[in-house]
């Protein structure tokens, strides 16, 4: 049942002086089932995060992202909604998201909850009534029933297959008893796709933004924004080739130009608002200049940048992921969004311990020592960017995936269906350690819904504080620096440095240059200033530096 609070009072107004705030913000994505748990039952939620905001207050982030916490019957984590406008019971009520908004604007944090408009879950009052009312129910037009192909319909519409394996349709069984029309979901079974071309979807959103925007959220950030209008009459794609989410080719379900019509509609809603409101596309696009639109003048604000996620620690390739990705930017005049782990991809750590090509979801643990030097040093580079950057929860403790989890604690619904995804995205929503003891490492006092290494126990918030070896201080130093240094932040270029050795990046700023060196051995380089912080050891003399291999380092100039 939903459950209705009076709104608080909105962001303080700043539309007589915009900040534009996200175009150099950092914010920071919380798992909620894995960031802390406030009531000992092993599950992550509202109470936990909120009790944790001073953490992140002072690792120095912006902008706390919460991953979804809706009313869901948890098919695909709450990427299943059945209440758009309720918590699930599991992470608390609305006045604990209440609290949460509250607290986190007291610290001087934004707050930017997900999105799900792609799909409901099945357990929808619009999708249960649909079910129940049977063929002609005009609820079946807001979502995509169709007959099936065969002598009897036993075939389903077209060839799309589920991004988490198998067919992306499901038949259903009529109120008599008969088998019946098809619905769509390009996810799980349980996630049935909206149908955007009906107007009371359109409407409801609105109306769902609306609330959460009364309720004092800085932002959404959009699931699967890129797949909310399909192509005319549903066309077969004529390949059967397993699709994969995290991949760039053109399909009749994504990057369909309808859906701009849809954020420039939303975009209104947001500037109705006080505060700087933005809107954040998760859109999985062949090309950054596709991803570009999604972030026109009119429409949203950022899109995370997922060519940059997919890139290897590799100078030339990173070098050109830059390049382009400012320069589509540019035209459009919007932040490059920067990112290198999410909770869906395998955490970057590890995606660096291991060769290139394996992809971005990976089984192996690979070179640990190895993936966690480049990790910190992407971080750098990262960072150094112009725009903004997302950081995912455990990075700035440099957790690497779980890749050993055994078969029968695993919860993603990919890993339980054939082909899709690889399946192994729990890897990197183990639950994250704040102290050295307990039985979770301080995640909460009754365990935790996925085991966390013994090794984590070194890896903690609690271990790592006041060590300024540790990934964790490196991030906090970082986040100072590039929120007290001009050079850094926003902006939409970089001075590329000449007569960089090779594998060796080297850009300039206003007063600022970064050198990171993404070969396999040192070099020797004259400091071209003032060393601001590295991402390992270094030492200069007399002017030099030899930086060593997998090594980022900032110089004031």
């Amino acid at each position: 049942m939903t459950q209705h609070l009076a709104a608080p009072a909105p962001a303080p107004a700043t539309a007589a002086t915009p900040t534009e705030w996200w175009r150099d913000a950092v914010i920071y994505q919380v798992y909620p089932r894995s960031f802390a748990d406030g009531n000992g039952d092993g599950m992550g939620d509202l109470a936990g995060i909120r009790s944790r905001l001073p953490y992140l207050r002072d690792l120095g982030v912006d902008a706390v992202w919460l991953s979804p916490f809706y009313a869901s019957p948890q098919a695909d984590a709450g990427y299943d909604v059945s209440d758009y406008r309720a918590i699930d019971p599991m992470f608390g009520t609305l006045l604990d998201a209440d609290g949460l908004i509250r607290d986190a604007h007291e610290l001087g944090l934004r707050v930017i909850t997900d999105l799900v408009p792609n799909h409901s879950s099945d357990q929808h009052d619009w999708f249960k009534r649909a079910l129940a009312e049977g063929p002609g129910s005009a609820l079946r037009e807001r979502y995509h029933f169709r007959p099936g192909k065969g002598a009897n319909g036993e075939l389903p519409p077209n060839d799309w297959e589920s991004v988490f394996g198998g067919p992306a349709w499901t038949r259903t069984t009529d109120p008599d008893g008969t088998p019946g029309d098809w619905y769509l979901h390009l996810f799980a079974p349980e996630q049935p796709d909206f149908n955007w071309e009906h107007p009371a979807v359109a409407d409801e959103f609105r109306s769902i933004l609306r609330f959460w925007l009364d309720m004092g959220v800085d932002g959404f950030r959009i699931d699967v924004a890129h797949g909310l209008v399909k192509a005319a009459g549903l066309p077969d794609i004529g390949s059967h080739d397993q699709l994969k989410l995290l991949g760039n080719d053109v399909m009749p379900f994504f990057d369909q130009d309808g859906v701009h019509a849809i954020y420039r509609s939303w975009r209104q809603i947001l500037d109705e608002y006080p505060g700087e409101r933005i809107g954040v596309a998760e859109a999985w696009t062949p090309t950054v200049e596709r991803t570009a639109n999604y972030v026109r003048p009119d429409e949203l604000h950022q899109a995370f940048n997922f060519q940059y996620l997919g890139t290897h620690w590799d100078a030339d390739a990173l070098r050109e992921v830059i390049d382009t990705s400012l320069a589509a930017m540019r035209p459009v005049d919007a932040p490059a969004t920067w990112v290198l782990s999410n909770h869906d991809v395998t955490r970057h750590a590890t995606r660096f311990a291991n060769p290139p090509g394996l992809g971005t979801q990976i089984r192996t643990a690979g070179d640990r020592e190895l993936g966690l030097r480049r990790a910190r040093a992407a971080t750098l580079l990262m960072l150094a960017l112009p725009g903004s950057a997302y950081v995912y929860q455990g990075e700035e403790l440099g957790l690497p995936d779980v890749t050993d989890l055994p078969d029968e604690v695993r919860q993603d619904p990919s890993f339980f269906r054939a082909a899709g995804q690889d399946g192994f995205r729990d890897g990197c929503r183990v639950p994250i350690p704040w102290t050295s003891a307990g039985s979770s490492y301080g995640f909460g006092t009754g365990g935790s819904w996925l085991p966390q290494p013994a090794s984590w126990a070194d890896l903690s918030v609690e271990a790592q504080t006041g060590d300024p070896a540790s990934t964790l201080e490196l991030y906090r130093s970082a986040l100072a620096v590039r929120r007290d240094h001009q050079g850094l932040g926003a902006g939409t270029d970089v001075t590329w440095l000449p007569d960089a050795p090779a594998g060796v990046l080297a850009f300039a700023r206003e007063g600022f240059v970064c050198t990171a060196n993404a070969s396999h051995a040192p070099v020797r380089l004259a400091a071209p200033g003032r060393l601001l912080l590295a991402s390992g050891d270094v030492v200069v003399v007399d002017g030099e530096l030899e930086l060593p291999a997998d090594t980022t380092v900032w110089w004031a100039v």
